[in-house]
């Protein structure tokens, strides 16, 4: 049986204030020093222990729980992005070009006030909690992947995280169990061959049509090399040569991405994709430059934490509240805390009148009728843990 707790509409209230201030003062990834030191004063006001030695501007908290034989973690995101806020409402962004566009102040104003009801409920605490509050989940360094090498999840047993979703109607709580979202790297690719006349292109080696091979090439890993039944994609983002009409330039870039659901689906389009570069380019007798850039892992919810959580959100909010998820070739850098302990990622329906644009749309909204079930999920998943 879960236990019994009352978030009462004066933490709900005081949630969406919290959320409302965090709007108006958004900071970018690796610079939430203002939002870090607000969460500090907030977790030290209610009693809960900050623990040193993580880089800043990251905030880790931990609660003593009455037993104490389990260390559940839940996590919160911080950053905002580089986008010019649209709209009419009267907390809009204070900070020209920076906007939370993606609902990191709700994330982060619903971690806090499940530490303040925690805080006020010490009695019902039987795990240990650790909060983290995270920076730079929308930049690369990833903050979470900074934290797992400094050690947040070492004494953890489970991990828990949510996400308020547009794309799913408010009232409703989903996720994918197993692969859940994709990992996503970027390459960048330089081809050097030999400029010359548009008229003559014999005596020269062409790097724009060399690009065109290489484009093609590369969607026959996805249908020829990748396994059917996995998903993957890669997509060319830019193709920057020349600048004249009768010129054949001596260099071409491309730049792309690489997303996959599977680790080694990840590393199998990774190896080829600079395979075929260096032998096509070589074919041509060009040169081929390649760059890969690792960016975040696949998300993998755990079974047995997602079996946990549809029970905890069947029993709380009733059956017809959960709602089961595809997976997304979207990423996520909390999949760096998966990648080591047992846990899921939950995303939390906030699709309505109020929230009609998706995340980073320069209108988008979170609908703040969302976070009291946000905020008693996370309470539920980390008593009954």
């Amino acid at each position: 049986m879960l236990q019994t707790i009352n978030v009462d509409s004066a933490l709900k209230d005081w949630a969406i204030e919290q959320r409302r201030h965090f709007h108006q003062y958004p900071e970018l990834s690796g610079q939430e020093f203002n939002t870090g030191s607000y969460v500090r004063k907030a977790l030290e006001e209610f009693g809960i222990s900050i623990v040193e030695g993580f880089s800043e501007p990251n905030v880790i908290g931990y609660l003593q729980g009455t037993e104490g034989k389990k260390t559940i973690a839940l996590r919160a995101d911080m950053d905002a992005l580089p986008m010019v806020e649209e709209g009419e409402k009267p907390f809009m962004s204070t900070v020209p070009g920076v906007f939370h566009g993606c609902g990191h102040d709700g994330h982060t104003a619903i971690l806090l006030a499940v530490a303040k009801w925690m805080s006020s409920n010490r009695h019902e605490v039987k795990n240990n909690i650790k909060f983290i509050f995270q920076s730079s989940e929308e930049a690369s360094p990833s903050g979470a992947q900074q934290l797992v090498k400094e050690g947040v999840l070492e004494d953890v047993d489970a991990i828990y995280g949510i996400h308020l979703m547009q794309n799913l109607p408010l009232g409703k709580i989903g996720f994918a169990t197993g692969p859940a979202m994709a990992s996503s790297d970027d390459f960048n690719i330089t081809i050097e061959g030999i400029g010359g006349h548009g008229g003559q292109p014999q005596a020269t080696v062409d790097p724009i049509y060399i690009s065109t091979h290489l484009i093609q090439a590369f969607q026959s890993i996805v249908s020829r090399n990748l396994h059917p039944l996995q998903a993957g994609v890669i997509s060319f983002g830019g193709l920057q040569a020349g600048n004249s009409y009768n010129v054949i330039p001596s260099e071409a870039k491309l730049q792309g991405t690489i997303r996959a659901m599977t680790f080694e689906a990840a590393e199998l389009m990774k190896e080829r994709t600079a395979q075929l570069t260096e032998s096509i380019c070589a074919s041509f007798g060009a040169k081929g430059h390649y760059e890969y850039i690792e960016g975040t892992p696949p998300l993998f919810n755990h079974p047995e934490a997602c079996e946990y959580a549809k029970e905890v959100i069947e029993n709380t909010f009733g059956a017809d509240v959960f709602e089961p998820m595809d997976p997304s070739l979207g990423a996520e850098d909390y999949s760096y805390y998966l990648k080591e302990i047992t846990g899921a990622f939950i995303n939390v329906g906030m699709q309505s009148e109020k929230s009609q644009y998706p995340h980073h749309h320069p209108k988008f909204d979170i609908d703040e009728d969302a976070m009291p079930a946000a905020i008693e999920l996370m309470i539920q998943l980390a008593l009954n843990a």
